[in-house]
């Protein structure tokens, strides 16, 4: 371990938001790309002293690997909240690496444990493949501690897991879903996020459950792969073929949106009192204003930030303490046209109020 030697001090301050999992536009790139950050524009929450983050006064390297924060408002949120927290001034030499891509993320992650981080932080693509990574971190001394995704590992490779309870939040979903009345009964347009991700699974899980047991129909489900231009394109593709339809479960926002646009287009009214329910994850502002004029139905709330509860982590483990906890599960929400409020969008909200 290379540490350089460092005696800052800072109080402690720390608010961590309930928020949002994935929406917005098309990623920008799915290629991995790696870049170190010692320093941040704001912070979402604060540390105590370098010397209570490293007990030789050192910084502490870490090695983050995380989807492409173009992903989505959400994966927006989330990065700034890890660039704000592992910085310099707290105690910790960064290195961020990208992609949508598991091979990629597990080169990256390869190449970190070869420079000799502390910790990988980790956002898997998917939750499959990670074994041999995950071994070789640990064969080599390297801390694991996984972030808003789990994967399909033995517990014994890795710290902690700061995750949401993706199955938690696509039954919440559709529990809201059942209880919601359409003449002939509710079918539904699925329209799913980046395939074998927690966040797909858990959202479609929930869903393709009740198909199963006939408490709604599925007429046509497609992966967009988070993208607001291929949802619209899906739903276009669904009304063009004169399918009866009166719900888009949308696992992300931006896909919820861009189905909108399709229904817009095609003169179909949605929201309270129209022909299709629209529902979406992540929170973010601009959605929940949907939910609150009446346009959209319902909206998942996804928490972004981790930063803090992996800051608390590392601080244990560097003074020998034990990880009483090894999964943390993020408090989270769901919000429908007939109870939310402005102070929710406030409190809750997470990027602009505006979608791009």
């Amino acid at each position: 371990m290379k540490r350089k030697l460092m005696a800052l001090a800072m109080a402690a301050a720390m608010v961590i938001g309930l928020t949002a999992c994935g929406s917005g536009s098309a990623p920008a790139s799915s290629t991995a790309s790696t870049d170190t950050e010692s320093t941040s524009d704001s912070a979402s929450a604060s540390t105590d002293t370098a010397a209570d983050t490293s007990a030789s006064g050192e910084l502490i390297k870490v090695g983050i690997i995380n989807n492409d924060p173009n992903e989505s408002g959400y994966r927006t949120a989330n990065d700034k909240d890890l660039k704000a927290m592992f910085t310099a001034e707290n105690g910790y030499e960064a290195s961020f690496a990208y992609s949508l891509k598991n091979d990629e993320q597990i080169t990256s992650a390869q190449k970190f444990i070869q420079d000799g981080v502390d910790y990988l932080l980790l956002s898997a693509a998917d939750t499959a493949g990670w074994d041999g990574v995950l071994n070789s971190a640990k064969e080599a001394g390297v801390k694991v501690i996984l972030f808003d995704r789990v994967v399909d590992a033995d517990e014994s490779l890795y710290e902690a897991s700061i995750v949401s309870d993706m199955d938690a939040e696509g039954e919440r979903a559709v529990e809201w879903l059942l209880g919601q009345e359409k003449e002939g009964g509710l079918k539904v347009v699925h329209i799913q996020g980046h395939m074998g991700s927690a966040a797909q699974k858990g959202r479609s899980g929930a869903l393709q459950a009740a198909a199963d047991e006939g408490k709604l129909e599925i007429v046509e489900q497609q992966t967009a792969d988070w993208s607001t231009e291929t949802a619209m394109e899906i739903t276009q593709q669904v009304i063009s073929a004169d399918k009866e339809f009166n719900v888009i479960y949308a696992e992300n926002d931006g896909m919820a949106q861009g189905a909108v646009e399709a229904l817009d287009a095609a003169g179909i009214t949605h929201g309270v009192d129209g022909d299709v329910i629209v529902m979406g994850f992540d929170c973010n502002k601009w959605a929940l204003k949907e939910v609150l004029e009446g346009r959209w139905n319902y909206d998942g709330q996804c928490n972004p930030f981790q930063a803090s509860y992996i800051d608390d982590v590392i601080k244990k483990l560097e003074k020998g303490e034990a990880i009483e906890e090894k999964t943390i599960i993020l408090e989270e929400k769901g919000f429908d046209a007939a109870t939310i409020t402005e102070d929710d969008i406030a409190q809750y909200g997470i990027g602009s109020e505006t979608a791009e």
